[in-house]
């Protein structure tokens, strides 16, 4: 049954019809009633960010580990276009999350603020959605909803601001989405991968964001072949129970891990686009069959092509290859007993040494592993700290990681830190970010995650450089002074905008700053002092 509402209220109810609960956001002409109207005539709660760009950060995160359709809410112009990288990493790092954009009057074509949005957020890689006219708004959310699940990106929702005050009938309009597509392969080279991995003698299983709810599945197909099981980086954490589990496949590897990739001759691709950082480049999948399984036919030969290309779903089609194996009494391949188990995902720390007044990063890390709580979501900004991080600092499963580098921007890990505390408030978060992405994006956002009151723990690569600059001028023997800095105290700024603050400059401190996390009862940050000529190359 419908009835008479303004258009402010018609949206707040209609993404509240979608069980949404948490809206992100940042309040201006084009949207306050919304967000008005959602809190109080919806019982929503309404998350405000100190920068446009951090409400959709904070909205892929929450998206991210939930599960759900994350929302943001901007107004018009600026306020959009300052979410231009934070869209763009949402849509490279495939977010289903919907952006509630105002847009200025349409009958002012001469506003200050106007702008033409639907070419903008086209730049990104984003999907754009009209809100047509007020009697519309209904079918527009939905319609914007559905795209976000369906196509695994972000929509924009543009709604003209003249709209908002203007009555209009609304119904209920809500569009079922089978979260789930896919079939089972059913061809010839379905048949033909078959006998691939038949005479196969070293296969490996490799498993990517898109093959996330396949895991066991995976397992038994990997258990059944006698193949190791690895994943890629959106996936970490996925086979972490298994005593064949080589970890992160590619330049992430471990050197044991390497090599055995090296030696394999057959790799089972399901669910990732086969990034050039998990080939390197290529080098890894030469001389190889290589298999590849998608539901998304965007996935297939982008920087590799496989011998065989099956667009299917992953969990599916793991099955349906251990029936015919199975059918067919195919022999396991026996590479898994050449391999000792549970040593080939340790990656080596070297010796703790350090100059005056710095710490080894690697033996911090090493320290930080052992005491961070289990149970944590980590992310991790842009910056050459990142790699080792990915590499040495375990999750629990994939969605309880989130990484913030599909853009290969920093700055983006406090904002998405955010997201992942207000959708986990239960779960510590712990935020590995280097100094120079801190400075950039997570200062204005520390705050935000005092005032939400979150179980946040953000851990700074503190080396007083853009490092990955610094080292190209160090490799070339020339002044690297121009990628260093003079930073304010962390420490003493985290202490300033309400959380805890702590310096490490050595391992005593560092073995303080454990203990401080261990009792933390607010936000806390510590500060690792790093010299920038003995952080790590990144693995990339």
């Amino acid at each position: 049954m419908s009835r008479k509402h303004y258009v402010y209220q018609s949206v707040a109810r209609a993404i509240h019809d979608h069980g949404v609960t948490t809206l992100f956001g940042l309040m201006g002409d084009a949207n306050l009633f919304m967000v008005d109207s959602f809190v109080r005539d919806c019982g929503g709660h309404f998350v405000p960010a100190v920068h446009e760009g951090s409400t959709v950060l904070m909205a892929s995160a929450f998206a991210r580990v939930s599960g759900d359709v994350g929302v943001a809410t901007v107004t018009h112009g600026p306020a959009l276009s300052n979410c231009l990288t934070a869209l763009t990493e949402a849509a490279r790092g495939h977010a289903a999350i919907v952006v509630l954009a105002g847009d200025t009057p349409a009958d002012n074509p001469r506003h200050l603020q106007s702008i033409d949005q639907r070419e903008i957020v086209i730049a990104t890689g984003a999907g754009f959605e009209q809100l047509r006219t007020p009697d519309t708004a209904a079918q527009d959310v939905a319609r914007a909803f559905y795209r976000a699940q369906v196509e695994r990106r972000p929509i924009v929702l543009n709604m003209p601001a003249d709209f908002m005050w203007q009555e209009a009938e609304y119904a209920k309009q809500v569009l079922n989405v089978f979260a789930a597509p896919g079939d089972v392969a059913q061809s010839e080279l379905l048949d033909n991968a078959i006998g691939m991995i038949a005479s196969a003698r070293r296969p490996l299983v490799l498993a990517g964001g898109g093959a996330i709810a396949a895991r066991d599945q995976l397992i038994a197909l990997a258990d059944r072949l006698e193949a190791p099981l690895a994943t890629t980086l959106q996936a970490k954490g996925l086979f972490n129970d298994h005593p064949y589990n080589i970890d992160i496949f590619g330049t992430l590897s471990t050197p044991a891990a390497y090599d055995l990739i090296q030696q394999s001759d057959c790799i089972l691709c399901f669910g990732t686009a086969l990034h050039d950082f998990t080939t390197d480049r290529g080098k890894l999948m030469a001389g190889k069959r290589i298999i590849q399984i998608d539901v998304q036919p965007s996935a297939i030969g982008g920087g590799l092509h496989p011998d065989i290309a099956l667009v299917a779903d992953a969990g599916l089609t793991a099955d349906k290859i251990m029936y015919w194996l199975d059918e067919a009494e195919i022999a396991a391949s026996g590479f898994t007993a050449e391999l000792e188990p549970w040593t080939l995902a340790t990656h080596e720390t070297g010796p703790h040494i350090a100059a005056e007044g710095v710490i080894n990063y690697v033996q911090a890390l090493t320290q930080l592993e052992d005491a961070l709580p289990k149970n944590k979501i980590l992310v991790t900004d842009g910056g050459r700290f990142m790699t080792e991080v990915w590499c040495r600092v375990s999750v629990p499963d994939p969605q309880s990681f989130v990484s913030t580098v599909n853009f290969g921007a920093i700055g983006l890990g406090l904002q998405a830190a955010v997201g992942a505390g207000v959708a986990a408030p239960d779960r510590p978060i712990v935020l590995f970010s280097g100094d120079g992405g801190f400075m950039m994006g997570g200062i204005n956002e520390f705050n935000t995650a005092v005032r939400l009151g979150l179980d946040l723990i953000v851990i700074i690569a503190n080396d007083s450089a853009y490092g990955a600059e610094h080292i190209q001028f160090v490799d070339r023997k020339m002044d690297p002074s121009l990628t260093q800095f003079q930073w304010p105290s962390f420490a003493q700024v985290a202490k300033s905008l309400g959380g805890e603050g702590i310096e490490v400059t050595s391992k005593e401190q560092l073995e303080g700053a454990l203990e401080a996390v261990a009792d933390r009862n607010k936000p806390i940050l510590i500060d690792l002092r790093l010299d920038p000529s003995d952080v790590p190359r990144m693995r990339i």
